[in-house]
């Protein structure tokens, strides 16, 4: 997390400022990207592109978002795309933005994806957790899986700013990861016996109908689900292990609550030191955030609510300590369509072109 070097960005137009091209326009991602680039004071939205919508015009699909430019969405072009952008938000199912990315890339279109294309070091990783992807996609870019940098803004600035490829993270892994990295970054906690369990709403299953999160099917009940070997279990492992310098395997337990967006993830994990108090734990959240208004760090014995956090792009942290067992408990509160998705990709957007991290999102919540 140390401070920002020169980032890579084109020029800006002092008009127009930075051009941006949203693909996968319809989706919950698209959507939301859009709604927070269009009022935003340096970026522009310059290029529209889907699957399933193109052809129609922005209007046609989502009236309620006004972009003053009514632009058609277009199938995706890398040469168009080019010609209208600078950055690219890529907000398409696993599997497919792995074949835009690299044509934008040559292009000097710096990309931010927030597909799991790219959160894994290697193509062979990616493989054998994403195994399951749409007919006759084919991957030989284990170069770009190498070279993308994971989008967890607070954790990644300095690699963000010179970056041409972000690979955003899952929401899962924003809200664990944010609560467990500064403990793990200390040696304050054990590496093993580390359990997450955490519960969303149904729009982190995207926009698209699926049978159980039918009204019918979510309401009046909770469910966990992909309880061993979910995916994003190894994805909230490998950024772990990368920031702890050892091995960590954890258990993840996801589970669908009956409401439309926000995640509450709740971290268990056993403090080495068993003098150490909730408020000397508190203290090293505040240190490691303290530059950071993207994360607020609440008083022990205030718990997070996902209502706080509902439609900006920020963290809302706590904890607690059982001195009984050395037992440390993280609760963290996200958005997961904004810090969890859009919020974090413009956020990252942000930094690539040597602005403020935080510029143009919300952070004050609609409550109630």
């Amino acid at each position: 997390m140390a401070s920002r070097t020169t980032p890579l960005n084109k020029s800006k137009d002092p008009l127009k400022g930075f051009r941006v091209a949203v693909i996968g326009a319809s989706g919950y991602g698209g959507l939301q990207a859009i709604r927070l680039l269009k009022d935003h004071p340096d970026f522009q939205v310059t290029y529209l592109g889907g699957l399933r919508s193109a052809g129609k015009r922005w209007t046609d699909i989502c009236s309620f978002i006004p972009l003053k430019n009514d632009l058609v969405i277009q199938s995706p072009d890398p040469d168009e795309i080019a010609l209208y952008a600078d950055f690219a938000i890529l907000s398409l199912p696993n599997g497919i933005a792995s074949k835009l990315a690299p044509e934008l890339l040559t292009r000097n279109i710096r990309v931010v994806d927030l597909s799991a294309d790219y959160r894994y070091r290697s193509l062979s990783q990616w493989k054998s957790v994403y195994f399951q992807v749409p007919d006759g996609i084919e991957r030989e870019d284990n170069e770009l899986c190498n070279e993308a940098v994971y989008g967890l803004a607070e954790w990644r600035i300095n690699e963000i700013a010179n970056s041409r490829l972000v690979a955003a993270p899952g929401c899962f892994p924003t809200a664990s990861l944010l609560a467990l990295l500064p403990f793990l970054k200390q040696g304050l906690i054990d590496n093993e016996g580390i359990i997450i369990d955490a519960k969303s709403g149904t729009s982190g299953g995207g926009r698209k109908p699926k049978e159980h999160l039918l009204l019918a099917e979510c309401s009046e009940s909770i469910a966990p689900y992909g309880v061993i070997g979910h995916r994003h279990t190894s994805e909230i492992e490998q950024i772990a292990s990368e920031i702890a310098s050892h091995s960590i395997q954890l258990q993840f337990t996801p589970h669908l609550v009956p409401m439309v967006r926000g995640i509450l993830a709740t971290v268990y994990c056993r403090l080495r030191d068993p003098g150490l108090t909730a408020e000397d734990c508190t203290t090293v959240l505040k240190a490691v955030y303290r530059d950071f208004p993207t994360i607020e760090v609440l008083p022990v014995g205030t718990y997070p609510q996902t209502k706080w956090v509902k439609h900006t792009n920020k963290a809302i942290i706590s904890l607690q300590v059982d001195n009984r067992n050395r037992r440390l408990i993280i609760m963290s509160a996200i958005d997961n369509l904004i810090k969890g998705q859009a919020g974090q990709a413009v956020q990252c957007l942000n930094i690539m072109s040597g602005l403020r991290p935080q510029l143009g999102l919300p952070i004050t919540p609609f409550y109630p």
